[in-house]
């Protein structure tokens, strides 16, 4: 298991280089292999709210976590020309998964040879993303590393469910599968134009992913999640995140049996 995790959105240096240092100290003591992730831009929100520090200063602050901490770093990607200046710092380009059927977003992060990680649309079906697969492949001149990650699936309004059969589907495309465990229990527009959420279910979906036979898990956490511009319902407390991983290795061992 490796672990994608930080906070949702880049919103000050110091909250970030703090979710860095604890995340650090927690993966090398549990052994377990880290990308660190945050947002300088958060385009795909409800309503015209916070949208984080903004590209430039955003990827300051993730090449200072590169260089302070010595970890690979995955941000997200939402305009075709983001691409390139966005790769001479992160390892890995995400797409967003209300994007991930973007032909050009996805052929022009193809292009700079890093890793790919497309987040399956709430809309898609799982066997739906071998087309964003070999839209990667088309452009690729290097091969490159993609990811598929699961992040729930729409189920009527303000609902999302996983379907765990979906992890296995996607799997059969030899492409290493990461469960988003915190992304999966938002409650989309259910709090006058917020996306709302309920963290208490963070533990029980991770576990159930983690026991099918992910590769990864994609975990938002926050020092103090509530006062958080984004996602706040469903961050984990950056306190708690040890005893998440812990009990997350206990399950990844299920899952390779």
């Amino acid at each position: 298991m490796f672990l994608i995790a930080g906070p949702c959105a880049i919103e000050n240096r110091e909250m970030v280089m703090q979710t860095a240092e604890t995340l650090k100290q927690v993966c090398n003591e549990l052994n377990i292999r880290l990308y660190f992730k945050s947002s300088y831009d958060k385009a795909n929100r409800t309503s015209l709210s916070q949208r984080g520090i903004g590209m430039e200063e955003g990827l300051k602050i993730l090449q200072e976590v590169k260089q302070t901490f010595g970890l690979p770093i995955l941000t997200d990607v939402h305009e075709s020309w983001q691409c390139q200046p966005v790769a001479e710092v992160a390892d890995v380009l995400q797409i967003p998964a209300f994007l991930s059927r973007q032909t050009d977003l996805l052929q022009a992060a193809a292009r700079t040879g890093k890793i790919v990680n497309i987040k399956k649309g709430q809309f898609m079906a799982p066997w739906d993303m071998k087309g964003a697969i070999e839209k990667v492949k088309q452009a690729s001149n290097s091969s490159n590393e993609i990811w598929l990650t699961e992040r729930g699936n729409s189920f009527g309004y303000g609902r999302l469910v996983v379907d765990m059969t979906g992890l296995v589907e996607m799997r059969k495309f030899g492409c290493p599968v990461i469960f988003d465990a915190t992304h999966s229990v938002q409650q989309p527009s259910t709090q006058s134009g917020v996306t709302g959420g309920n963290r208490s279910m963070v533990p029980y979906l991770m576990r159930a992913a983690l026991a099918v036979g992910v590769d990864g898990v994609f975990i938002e956490t926050h020092p103090n999640p509530d006062m958080a511009i984004s996602d706040a319902a469903n961050q984990v407390q950056l306190s708690n995140i040890r005893d998440l991983l812990i009990e997350a290795k206990q399950y990844d061992i299920l899952g390779t049996r």
